[in-house]
């Protein structure tokens, strides 16, 4: 496991070259774009979109970079538009993208919030990753220790957790292992890259 708990395995999954870095990683580390109908620049953040991909790895200096030389119109071959505030854009498109996951990962039984139910399976060693909320209590939040093996996400503002628990701010939560979990993790890992500040420390334990 990384920093975050994505994998650096480069085994694991075909690889893109990202058109601002040249880096060559596999794609879960990127972002796709393909060019719309009307020659924009679209986020396919599900990497499901029809067209020749274009991949710009999921970070907020390698996207601007890309924005400020141009190199979408390189990499297509053609004019093309790109939004104000795309980096903005893609980050919010990646919140709903983590917020999606880890609602339905709460549907499935596999994710809880609030700070008893997450301490539960804490000491049950049910919780595979801890999520806390950027903006919580950081005397609060000292409270609870990352799973032994286990994955800390604390990039989240507590009104984007709360809206995939159905509240209106969640500062805990934690997910185990099975279903959407390694999806989340993986998202999440995007998302942050693409934070202004992502007031992570890892926390990564074992």
């Amino acid at each position: 496991m990384g920093r975050g708990g994505a994998s650096k395995d480069r085994s694991e999954g075909p690889e893109r070259k990202c058109i601002a870095t040249g880096e060559v990683q596999p794609k879960f580390g990127l972002i796709r774009f393909v060019v719309g109908p009307d020659d924009q620049i679209v986020p396919d953040i599900a990497g499901k979109l029809p067209g020749r991909g274009i991949w710009v790895a999921a970070d907020r200096l390698a996207l601007q970079k890309a924005v400020d030389k141009k190199l979408f119109a390189k990499a297509a071959r053609q004019a093309v538009q790109v939004p104000e505030g795309f980096a903005d854009l893609v980050e919010a498109l990646l919140v709903r993208r983590v917020v999606d996951l880890l609602s339905l990962s709460r549907k499935s039984g596999h994710a809880v919030a609030g700070y008893e139910k997450v301490k539960d399976w804490l000491i049950k060693e049910e919780a595979q990753v801890l999520i806390q909320a950027i903006d919580g209590s950081g005397r609060g939040k000292s409270k609870l220790s990352t799973p032994h093996f286990g994955t800390y996400i604390g990039w989240l503002a507590a009104g984007e957790l709360g809206l995939a628990f159905g509240r209106q701010t969640v500062i805990h939560a934690a997910l185990a292992s099975g279903g959407l979990t390694s999806r989340v993790v993986e998202e999440a890992q995007r998302l942050k890259g693409l934070r202004r500040n992502d007031g992570g420390d890892a926390r990564l334990k074992g």
